[in-house]
C-alpha cells in the first residue's frame, strides 16, 4: 500500500485515498466530469484551471498518455482524484503513464477514493474547495482550507492566457485569418479552423477591440476559459467593441462574455455541467445533439435583449446553450464544439460560423 493521503471539502466531508502523481498538497474547486475516456485532454484543458477533478469513470490511464492529445501546453488542473489508476497502460501510442505524466508537472492525485460517494456529495450539496493533503490530516487541512480564496473570487483568465501573440498556422490552404482570444483557448479549437482554411493568430486576453482590428481578421473567436465571467470586465469591454464589426463566434466562456457584452447576467450552477453527454437542441432545426460540456457558469435568459435570440437549450435543465444576433454576424454556443473529450456531432457550428465568414467578405 502507498502513501495515504486525504481530500477534505469545505463542509468537513474527508475521502481517505492513495497518493499517485506529484506527491504535493493542492487546493481548488472540486468537480466531476462523465466522460468515459478523455482523460488526457481534461487534465490539460485551461478551463480547469483552479480546480480539482473527479472523473466518474472508475478506470484511468489505461491508454496512457501521448503528444498529440494535448489541449494546452501543460497540465491545467490543480488535482486530479480517481477510483483506480492504471499502471501499465495498453496503447501503442502511449508514451508514460498516468501517473508519471502528474509527477513531471508537480500536479498530486489520489486514488482508491470513493468517487461515486464523491460526486454524489458534489451532487447533493453542490461543487466546493477542497484540500489535497498527503503530508497532514484532515483536520488541519480543512483549517488550512478555510483560508485559501474561494474559487469564483480569482481571475483564473489571467493564469491561463497566453503572455504574447502567436500564429498557428493552417495546414491547408490558407484563405482566412482568424484571430482567437485565449481565454484558455484548447488546441482543437485551432486544429478545426485550420482545417477550414484558416490561419489562426492568438492573442491575449488583454488584447483591445483596436488591436484585434488592426490585424485585419475575417473573424474573431471568444474562447472557452476559466473562472466566473463577471470578472472578465475588460474582455467584455473589448468584446462589445467588436460587436457588428467582425463575424465573431464566442464558445463556452466565450459565450458568456457575450452575453455580458449585451447587458445579459449570468450565474453559477449548483454543480456545473462537466462530460460528454449533454443533450442540447437546436432551437431552428429541432435536432437534439449530443454534445461536451466543461462549465459552472451560465447565462440567464430573461437578462437578454431582443436583439439576442436563444438558439440552443439544455434537455436537463433548460439552461441556454447557444445565442444568435438577429442581424449581425454573431454565433455563441456554451458547449464544445470542438469536444475533445466528447462527441465530434457539433463541429457543424464551425461551418456555420464559416459561412458568417465568408458572407462578411461577400462571398
Amino acid at each position: 500500500m502507498g502513501k495515504r493521503g486525504y481530500l477534505v471539502l469545505e463542509d468537513g466531508s474527508v475521502f481517505e485515498g492513495e497518493v499517485f502523481g506529484a506527491e504535493e498538497s493542492a487546493y481548488g474547486e472540486v468537480v466531476f466530469n462523465t466522460s468515459m475516456t478523455g482523460y488526457q485532454e481534461m487534465l490539460t484543458d485551461p478551463s480547469y484551471a483552479g480546480q480539482i477533478l473527479v472523473p466518474t469513470y472508475p478506470m484511468q490511464g489505461n491508454y496512457g498518455i501521448n503528444r498529440e492529445d494535448f489541449e494546452s501546453r501543460r497540465i491545467q488542473v490543480a488535482g486530479m482524484v480517481v477510483r483506480q489508476w492504471c499502471p501499465q497502460p495498453s496503447h501503442p501510442r502511449a508514451e508514460m503513464t498516468l501517473d508519471a505524466f502528474l509527477k513531471a508537472y508537480g500536479v498530486p492525485g489520489l486514488t482508491e477514493v470513493d468517487t461515486r460517494a464523491l460526486t454524489h456529495r458534489l451532487r447533493t450539496r453542490g461543487v466546493m474547495m477542497g484540500i489535497l493533503a498527503c503530508d497532514e490530516g484532515p483536520e488541519s487541512a480543512l483549517a488550512r482550507l478555510r483560508d485559501v480564496p474561494p474559487y469564483g473570487n480569482v481571475d483564473f483568465v489571467q493564469k491561463v492566457t497566453t503572455g504574447s501573440l502567436y500564429t498557428w498556422p493552417a495546414t491547408t490552404a490558407e484563405r482566412w485569418h482568424i484571430v482567437a482570444f485565449d481565454c484558455g483557448l484548447k488546441y482543437n479549437i485551432m486544429r478545426l479552423l485550420n482545417r477550414r482554411g484558416c490561419r489562426v493568430t492568438v492573442v491575449p486576453s488583454t488584447f483591445t477591440a483596436e488591436q484585434v482590428l488592426a490585424l485585419r481578421p475575417d473573424g474573431v473567436v471568444f474562447s472557452p476559459g476559466p473562472g466566473d465571467p463577471a470578472l472578465l470586465d475588460g474582455v467584455v469591454q473589448t468584446a462589445r467593441g467588436l460587436v457588428g464589426r467582425v463575424p465573431l463566434l464566442g464558445i463556452c466562456l466565450g459565450h458568456q462574455v457575450l452575453a455580458r457584452a449585451f447587458g445579459g447576467r449570468t450565474f453559477k450552477l449548483k454543480f456545473g455541467h462537466r462530460g460528454g453527454n449533454h443533450p442540447v437542441r437546436d432551437m431552428r432545426t429541432g435536432r437534439v445533439y449530443i454534445t461536451a460540456q466543461n462549465h459552472g457558469y451560465a447565462v440567464d435568459a430573461d437578462s437578454l435583449p431582443p436583439d439576442l435570440e436563444v438558439s440552443h437549450i439544455n434537455l436537463n435543465d433548460g439552461t441556454v446553450e447557444g445565442m444568435r444576433h438577429r442581424s449581425l454576424p454573431l454565433l455563441t454556443i456554451q458547449y464544445h464544439s470542438e469536444a475533445s473529450p466528447g462527441p465530434r456531432d457539433n463541429e457543424y457550428l464551425f461551418d456555420q460560423f464559416m459561412e458568417m465568414v465568408r458572407g462578411k467578405a461577400g462571398e
